[in-house]
């Protein structure tokens, strides 16, 4: 099993002790979690097990109640400029694509390097159509997101992440509003950053993608992360009687 110490100063991402409740439902439960640069960490586990939460609280979209998170080494910021930078260097790809309706494919990709990396909108431009070639969507370009296939829009998603340089990519269920037919295109454009060396964490009910692109296999239930392993392992032989139920449920549909 691969697995890295909470708060080694080589993490990329670390989490150590958090906690997180909205009311009374305690979502995050001191939860210990150390990314390093290139892993691939894919969280998986039912329903209202904190998976999303996990993620929100890593882009700073969620504050949490307590404990540290760190982004190559830096506590996240609370506001401002500060935290405008992390959301850039913190991608996130998520489940409802939430593209600008009104703007079209490349302005969608283009905005954010150019408002927040302060990019000329000339050399902005050429790399978002780099970018939408890259995802197969360089076609789409002068399109509105109604315009596209749910499948579209994701990879304009993804290419809108990839515009801001990120230093990791989050994917919440990235594939989860998606029709199957759908599912596949967009599984091989994050296959393909997985190739290229991209730092990503992943939630997602995709086991074959899991299994087959993931560094570690983080499983979470009730708010807590219940077992750390590499994909061979936890598929194989989970520990834990809750990721065997899961599993068991999961795989037999």
């Amino acid at each position: 099993m691969r697995k890295f110490p909470v708060g080694r100063s080589t993490g990329l991402v670390a989490l150590a002790g958090v906690n997180k409740r909205f009311g009374k439902a305690h979502v995050l439960k001191d939860v210990d979690l150390t990314i390093g640069k290139g892993d691939v960490v894919v969280v998986l586990g039912p329903s209202g097990s904190g998976k999303s939460t996990l993620c929100r609280t890593i882009n700073r979209l969620e504050r949490i109640d307590s404990g540290v998170i760190t982004i190559d080494g830096d506590p996240l910021p609370s506001e401002g400029k500060a935290l405008a930078q992390l959301r850039a260097d913190v991608g996130m790809v998520f489940q409802s694509f939430n593209l600008f309706a009104h703007k079209s494919v490349l302005e969608n990709v283009v905005l954010g390097p150019v408002k927040v990396r302060k990019v000329d909108r000339t050399v902005a431009k050429e790399k978002a159509m780099r970018l939408l070639e890259r995802v197969g969507v360089a076609d789409q370009a002068n399109k509105y997101p109604a315009q596209l296939s749910g499948g579209q829009q994701q990879r304009v998603a993804i290419a809108r992440a990839l515009a801001m340089d990120p230093k990791v990519l989050m994917f919440d269920e990235p594939t989860s509003a998606l029709d199957p037919e759908m599912v596949q295109e967009v599984l091989d454009v994050m296959t393909d950053l997985v190739e290229q060396g991209m730092t990503m964490v992943v939630v997602t009910h995709e086991m074959g993608f899991a299994r087959r692109a993931a560094d570690r296999v983080v499983f979470m239930s009730d708010g807590e992360i219940v077992e750390e392993a590499d994909p061979d392992a936890f598929f194989t032989a989970p520990s834990s009687r809750r990721a065997q139920d899961f599993l068991g449920k999961i795989l037999t549909h």
